[in-house]
């Protein structure tokens, strides 16, 4: 009974997740087939579907190597967000002077977008002599404010009463954030993964910033690059962004639950 007063609510949400999907569907079809995006009517099924555009793009620029940079910079931008983030928002959980500056201090930032601090980044990035390497592309990503928010709300969740038997016992502080806490907040984890990995995976103008040489560019870099050699693009450009957007896709589906909780954990803490 209760699944037949439902049904409206579950056509709806099907009809707006067809929606959501259809470009998805649209980007494989135009990968698969290269057929002409402004034919009207459109086909809505692909007609004599091949996988060649897929060998373009592989041959027709370094992917592989771009492939490589790309999973590089995203891994030390997560393993750093996770630590750093983890340690930041277990501090704010705890009682120090100064606490409520600190928070509005983050808050703040949070509003500054990046291409207003692009030029200091730089130069700080150049006097570090970081130019040209992995982690002087990962390093403006290593820690995200959210993602210290999102730790933070775990963190917090989490009974103090086991917290202070730690201390009690003596553990020291990171020991009791490695060792104690983490482990009971797997979403907050898992959120800082996802979302660390997109923003690195995705970046563009940080690295199209800071690297000179072609064989240290990203996928996206690789991307502008790519419709500078393929005259005929339409196939192998949608292709390209197939195989950018799996690997993303892929993290988010295996973890999509804990992201979840992740986002929403805290929301109803007062």
């Amino acid at each position: 009974m209760t699944r037949t007063r439902h049904w409206p609510i579950h056509l709806a949400l099907g009809l707006v997740s067809a929606i959501m999907l259809l470009p998805f569907y649209w980007v494989l079809k135009t990968s698969l087939t290269g057929e002409n995006i402004f034919v009207y009517p459109p086909a809505l099924l692909p007609t004599d579907p091949h996988p060649f555009f897929y060998v373009d793009v592989w041959y027709a620029i370094p992917f592989f190597r771009y492939l490589v940079n790309s999973v590089v910079v995203s891994a030390l931008v997560v393993v750093a967000n996770v630590f750093l983030n983890a340690m930041a928002g277990y501090a704010l959980t705890r009682d120090f002077p100064g606490k409520a500056a600190t928070i509005m201090l983050f808050l703040s930032c949070m509003m500054i977008p990046f291409q207003v601090t692009i030029i200091p980044a730089y130069l700080i990035t150049a006097q570090m002599g970081l130019l040209n390497s992995y982690f002087g592309m990962a390093l403006p990503l290593m820690s995200t404010i959210v993602c210290i928010f999102i730790f933070k709300a775990s963190f917090e969740a989490i009974p103090k009463s086991l917290i202070e038997a730690a201390r009690i016992d003596g553990v020291p502080d990171w020991m009791i954030v490695f060792r104690i806490v983490m482990p009971l907040t797997k979403p907050a984890i898992a959120t800082n993964v996802i979302l660390a990995f997109i923003w690195s995976w995705n970046s563009f103008l940080w690295p199209l910033v800071i690297v000179r040489d072609v064989e240290m560019q990203t996928l996206p870099l690789g991307l502008s690059r790519f419709l500078s050699v393929v005259e005929d693009t339409t196939g192998a450009l949608y292709a390209f962004c197939v195989m950018v957007l799996v690997p993303g896709l892929v993290i988010f589906l295996l973890a999509q639950k804990e992201f979840i909780t992740g986002l929403t954990s805290g929301a109803t803490k007062g």
